[in-house]
């Protein structure tokens, strides 16, 4: 009777190991069949027929890409502007940002605009522009100087960084 015992005790734990290996198996793929079909239907799909359209209508490519190149010609690049507050003044400011021109871009206007900018920053404590509303107000205030200094002949500006130490 002993024999017995130790015989089904021997074979049950394999038994027991086959079965929650066979579960974790038959779970994972299962998990990866979802996980499949979920990014089927979430991820954008391009049709055949849309990329076929693409490729044969290789002409109007080229006008597509001078049309996305355009506001790029209108957009100047100003060098970083780094600067200290005026309240504490041991804070600094460094900011980059781009001009976007309505036609051909002035490079001495741009200049004027960055000397401007300066100096205004300069006058900015940071009290100012502390937090996510005092950041809108310091780009509100930037935007309507460089509308005034130019007369109009800037559509927006564009801050790429802005940091403060």
């Amino acid at each position: 009777m002993a024999d017995q015992e130790t015989e089904e005790d021997g074979k049950a734990p394999k038994t027991g190991l086959l079965i929650t290996v066979a579960i974790v198996l038959g779970l994972s793929l299962i998990a990866a069949g979802g996980g499949w079909m979920v990014g089927g239907v979430i991820a954008p799909q391009m049709d055949q027929s849309e990329s076929a359209a693409a490729k044969s209508a290789g002409g109007d490519t080229k006008k597509q890409e001078d049309a996305q190149d355009k506001p790029r010609q209108n957009l100047v690049a100003l060098e970083p502007i780094t600067t200290n507050l005026s309240y504490p003044s041991d804070n600094w400011i460094r900011i980059e940002m781009s001009l976007l021109f309505e036609d051909q871009p002035d490079n001495a206007l741009a200049d004027r605009i960055h000397q401007d900018t300066l100096a205004y920053l300069r006058t900015v404590s940071l009290q100012q522009i502390e937090g996510p509303r005092g950041f809108q107000y310091l780009r509100d205030d930037l935007r309507e100087r460089v509308k005034l200094r130019s007369e109009g002949r800037v559509n927006d500006i564009l801050l790429r960084t802005f940091v403060i130490e």
